[in-house]
């Protein structure tokens, strides 16, 4: 099983000896990557930088950098894509981002990327990047359907983009729908499953009013009444992860990349159950 994880850039020092913290306890499992993300405007661009080249330079984490279009000209992005390279970083999760807070709408910087197949475009001419991208198995909230939306993860393909990484979804079958349209349209580029262990229940559902990822009712019935129960909520999201792992195992798919919050142990209990150990060798092809 080929596994990968995604930290985001702390805010204070506690939360930053916590990332290391779990930074550490996953290491082990080896990872075929993990990524960094890169805050709205490149508002953590230099917290990203920082912390992607400790794991790569430092720890040997083969590392991914987040880079966005939002707020920044070509130029600049194309300074930080540029330091990147230089610096050893060779893996790219390349993304539109979301609007700014206050902006409904994303409006592109007028000497920017327009979106994220523009960007990876871009950054192939910068540098032979590894490119992940983005994949929306409900759809993006502003496609106006699934077909139209697989057709814009296409074009970031035909740009030279090498991965997909969905966004997180609770119900298998929207993974494998989706899977099956994406092949079906020629795409023959990994579809990574992006998974979101739920610590949090009321942050998950701001989260997926953002994203457009659907919240099954079953699931709200199993978190209602925990919001003061902590160790409940960890059992629940525990065996709501291994259990949509699982099927997707049954459904032929190998390759899981986690979105841990910066938490370490959720995430290190279901990979242990699903068989990746501290043994275990990475699964390159993801």
């Amino acid at each position: 099983m080929g596994i990968s994880f995604e930290f985001f850039p702390p805010k204070t020092p506690k939360l930053e000896k916590s990332l290391w913290c779990s930074v550490e306890r996953l290491a082990p499992l080896n990872p075929v990557f993990v990524s960094v993300t890169y805050g709205a405007g490149g508002s953590t661009r230099e917290k990203t930088h920082k912390i992607v080249t400790r794991l790569q330079n430092k720890m040997g984490i083969p590392a991914a950098a987040h880079l966005t279009c939002v707020a920044a000209s070509k130029a600049e992005v194309n300074r930080v894509a540029r330091r990147y390279w230089e610096g050893g970083i060779r893996h790219i999760v390349a993304l539109r981002g979301d609007p700014p807070d206050g902006q409904g709408k994303y409006v592109a910087h007028p000497e920017g990327y327009n979106n994220a197949s523009d960007l990876v475009q871009g950054l192939k001419m910068i540098g032979d990047f590894e490119i992940s991208v983005a994949a929306h198995p409900e759809g993006h909230p502003e496609a106006t359907s699934i077909e139209a939306d697989i057709e814009n993860l296409k074009r970031k393909v035909d740009a030279g983009a090498t991965r997909g990484i969905t966004q997180f979804f609770f119900q298998p079958e929207h993974f494998l729908r989706f899977r099956d349209k994406t092949q079906k349209a020629g795409l023959s580029i990994p579809i990574i499953p992006g998974i979101l262990p739920v610590t949090n229940f009321s942050q998950v559902r701001r989260f997926s009013k953002t994203c457009g990822a659907s919240i099954p009712h079953w699931m709200s019935t199993l978190f209602e009444g925990l919001d003061n129960d902590p160790d409940t909520r960890l059992l629940i999201a525990a065996n709501i992860a291994i259990d949509l792992c699982r099927i997707l195992r049954a459904e032929d798919v190998t390759n899981f990349h986690f979105y841990t919050l910066n938490r370490a142990d959720l995430t290190y209990a279901i990979c242990h159950v699903l068989g990746n150990s501290r043994n275990t060798q990475p699964n390159m092809a993801l």
